[in-house]
């Protein structure tokens, strides 16, 4: 959709589940995470069109929650091919998957940093989830958060300053945005109903997150200090996980 919320135009259109689409820097594609083909996720990638939808991954095991690098080279996800929840970073054909995180912990949700230096993650590898950084090879773990609640889904702002996530700490999912050092821990949504899942716009002065407030998912646009939160979608259906264009 535009980021008014018209136009939306659905994209992929197969019985399976297909979700968690991520945009290539150039914003000619699409990569996204489909059930379709063994009863197992894996990653695809298609045109910004919907057009030639390819399998990338092919694994007995879950891949899903792909995530481009900024020069449009590589594409981190999670899988539990290993037996737990990892972060692998892959070709943008599929080839050379490599294995970055190794713990028995969950690691996931993978977010690249804008100059492709670091990629922050959440983990379980300390009793709950907590928001993490890492070098792109798997090296130089370090912990941002440090709360007894859930911090979750790490999104890197373009100007590389801030990192929005969504963390359980007030009772209930909110939208939060620190400094990429961890501090500056600042709740933006403020909401009694479950708020996530956040992106970026280009420009760095908006974020797109969606919400339950009206009684179901939809998707909602805010300013970045948290004020002007406005609904795009209106549908009865659930509408969630935002992903802003690089245009």
């Amino acid at each position: 959709m535009k980021a008014d919320g018209s136009g939306q135009t659905n994209l992929t259109n197969n019985p399976a589940d297909d979700r968690v689409p991520s945009w290539s820097p150039d914003g000619r594609r699409i990569a996204f995470t489909s059930y379709r083909d063994d009863g197992s996720d894996e990653i695809y990638v298609m045109n910004a069109d919907g057009g030639r939808q390819t399998r990338l991954t092919n694994n007995p095991a879950d891949d899903w929650g792909p995530a481009w690098s900024p020069d449009g080279k590589r594409i981190a996800f999670k899988s539990n091919r290993d037996g737990n929840l990892e972060i692998y970073v892959m070709n943008t054909d599929g080839s050379g998957v490599t294995r970055l995180t190794n713990n028995p912990a969950d690691d996931g949700e993978p977010s690249w940093s804008p100059d492709g230096r670091h990629i922050a993650f959440e983990s379980y590898r300390d009793g709950n989830y907590e928001i993490y950084v890492m070098n792109t090879d798997g090296s130089g773990v370090t912990r941002l958060t440090n709360n007894p609640a859930d911090d979750r889904g790490p999104a890197w702002s373009l100007d590389g300053r801030r990192i929005a996530f969504h963390s359980y700490r007030d009772g209930n999912w909110e939208v939060y945005v620190m400094n990429t050092d961890g501090s500056g821990q600042t709740n933006l949504t403020n909401n009694p109903a479950v708020d996530g899942a956040t992106s970026w716009s280009p420009d760095g002065r908006r974020i797109a997150f969606h919400s339950y407030r009206d009684g179901n998912g939809e998707i909602y646009v805010m300013n970045a200090d948290g004020s002007g939160q406005t609904r795009l979608t209106n549908n009865p259906a659930d509408d969630w996980g935002p992903v802003w264009s690089p245009w």
